[in-house]
């Protein structure tokens, strides 16, 4: 199986064109790394923003990185319907809930109620974080999937 290239700017020529994007959209990813937040709950929200995005490279590129953290198979496979299965912790469920929230904001408006869900697992610290990396793959999924940067799809899992 072959993948087809569709891109209009690919990744290596985005990288090219605009380095100071790149290197700000880096700077943002390296703060939440530092920030404390478990990196195996930031790929998930990243997975279920781009999900909920439609981009196929940033879905691919973060599923290919939680498998590496060694995110739960389950997990990755049912985060789509995460409210439909008890495999998520509470603090998962928050996170995973506030993606949502922010990542409809252009058709809903952010509630009381996604306000104190998330508060009830994150301190304002984290939530700050939280907020950060939900903004950030939102604007990778927007860069990504509008240029049709192809997916980085592992050989092995072509077959």
């Amino acid at each position: 199986m072959t993948q087809e290239h569709h891109a209009l700017i690919d990744m290596p020529d985005f990288e090219r064109e605009a380095p100071d994007v790149l290197a700000a959209l880096a700077a943002l990813g390296k703060a939440v790394d530092n920030s404390g937040l478990e990196k195996s709950l930031t790929e998930l929200i990243k997975v279920r923003a781009s999900q909920l995005n439609g981009c196929a490279f940033c879905l691919q590129y973060h599923l290919n990185y939680a498998r590496k953290l060694r995110v739960t198979p389950a997990k990755l496979d049912l985060v789509a319907t995460w409210r439909e299965v008890g495999l998520f912790s509470a603090r998962e469920r928050a996170a995973l809930a506030w993606t949502e929230a922010l990542t409809l904001m252009p058709s809903r408006h952010v509630a009381d109620a996604d306000h104190a869900e998330v508060q009830t697992q994150f301190s304002k610290t984290e939530i700050a974080f939280l907020t950060t990396a939900i903004g950030a793959i939102n604007a990778w999924n927007r860069i990504a999937g509008a240029l049709r940067f192809s997916p980085p799809i592992p050989a092995d899992r072509l077959d």
